[in-house]
């Protein structure tokens, strides 16, 4: 985490504080649900919550004790004794550090989803609004980067409606799979411990009980929640260099909103970067990054080791952070793209017609030329245009073996823009239904 792509709100949930917070609740709910049981005073599990539920942890205490103990759990469950007194001795009985580590790991996961899934809903809703902006603005459609036929710049908003919608349904099926607890002791067994404690400090922490686990929680639920992460990262990017490839000069059908006094260049005064969509590529790079770690992190020796954890230490919060940062400027970038349809129209007239050559090429067959003869018909009075050399319409009406098949009224025809248009608004009710 870097302040320059971190927001506050999700980089609180990775705060020290925040961990050691989440760490205490753990241990206080497992000490009321002994309590409970009997196996520990019920005095002294109201003493843990009296005396710490309140209290400032000192961080630079803990990772003193740390530095001596060369142990993480240890060193807080020593400060926490300093706080709470001789009751303490009841805390963390019949418990393994990872019931800890996994559970809060696992808090600060689905905290950081619901951050993820607001994030998207902002997303989603600058895309539906500037997609029914421009829903019938018509413009070109590439494929390898040249063009095509005619769709509007709407259609090109609604694709990525839809695929931000599934993000969002990933993500929430990602957040659920992740949301589980472990207070099953050494190794999984219960054996110190028993599976009431768990199913009690499960639903006070807002998680469901891991159904059997070793020492840590199964790592393949989090390799699904770090790849969903990584995907969305792929969707942020695939809109990012559409309009990185729409702002360049001899395209310039959208650009990035230039505030006023923003400067492009330090060296060239008139300059207009695609900053913020470049900017977004790189994040989503990094989201990306931390996929492989977290399927490799799913292969632990045995019952446990921690090869998983300094990755952890590093991706959960990272990856978070970094895709939060991203998809709120993402839904920024989109809310305040400046579209142009005036050199949208002129791009699409830039090849003289071409672009309607598959509908003469069907006319062709239609009127009873074979497939072969048509494409031949089409493509020879197609490289002429192509190179410059004359118009698309009036080549076809000069064109003595088209005219064998087609009158000048029935080529015309073929050139009719709405054509291409004519079932947007049943993909728009597709996308985003009756609205």
């Amino acid at each position: 985490m870097i302040p320059r792509y971190t927001r506050p709100e999700m980089a609180s949930i990775w705060e020290p504080q925040t961990r050691f917070k989440i760490w205490f609740e753990i241990e206080a709910h497992a000490a009321d649900a002994l309590a409970e049981l009997g196996t520990i005073p019920k005095e002294a599990a109201r003493t843990v919550w009296a005396k710490a539920k309140d209290a400032t942890f000192d961080v630079a205490r803990i990772d003193e004790i740390e530095r001596e103990t060369k142990h993480d759990v240890i060193a807080f469950l020593t400060h926490l004794a300093e706080i709470v007194g001789p009751e303490a001795r009841f805390v963390h009985q019949g418990m393994t550090s990872s019931d800890v580590l996994d559970t809060c790991l696992n808090v600060q996961l689905t905290r950081a989803a619901d951050l993820l899934l607001a994030d998207l809903d902002k997303v989603l809703a600058a895309l539906k609004k500037r997609a029914f902006e421009h829903k019938m603005t018509p413009t070109i459609g590439r494929s390898h980067g040249i063009h095509a036929e005619p769709v509007t710049f709407g259609l090109k908003l609604a694709y990525a409606y839809a695929e931000f919608t599934r993000a969002k349904e990933r993500l929430i099926a990602a957040r659920k799979e992740v949301a589980t607890c472990a207070i099953s002791g050494a190794v999984g067994t219960f054996a110190q411990i028993d599976p009431r404690v768990e199913a009690h400090v499960a639903k006070a922490m807002g998680l469901v009980p891991e159904p059997i686990s070793t020492q840590v929680i199964p790592r393949d639920r989090h390799a699904m929640y770090f790849s969903v992460l990584g995907v969305i990262a792929s969707s942020i990017e695939r809109i990012a260099v559409e309009i990185r490839h729409m702002q360049r000069t001899e395209v310039l059908e959208a650009e990035e909103f230039f505030s006023e006094g923003q400067k492009g260049s330090s060296a060239m005064p008139h300059k207009r970067n695609p900053v913020l969509s470049e900017n977004l590529t790189g994040l989503s790079r990094m989201v990306r990054a931390y996929v492989t770690p977290a399927l490799e992190n799913v292969v632990l020796w045995h019952e446990r080791d921690i090869s998983h954890s300094s990755a952890e230490r590093m991706m959960g919060p990272d990856a978070t952070v970094t895709l939060d940062f991203a998809l709120v400027r993402l839904a920024g970038l989109i809310d305040k793209l400046l579209v142009y349809p005036a050199n949208m129209q002129k791009n699409l007239d830039r090849l003289g017609g071409l672009v309607h050559s598959q509908r003469v090429l069907l006319a062709l067959t239609q009127k009873g030329a074979s497939r072969e003869d048509a494409y031949k018909l089409v493509q020879r009075n197609a490289m002429p245009v192509w190179r410059g050399e004359g118009d698309f319409l009036q080549l076809l009406k000069k064109d003595a073996e088209v005219k064998k098949y087609l009158t000048d009224a029935k080529i015309e025809e073929q050139f009719d823009l709405g054509y291409h248009l004519k079932h947007v608004d049943t993909i728009f009710k597709r996308v985003f239904g009756e609205s």
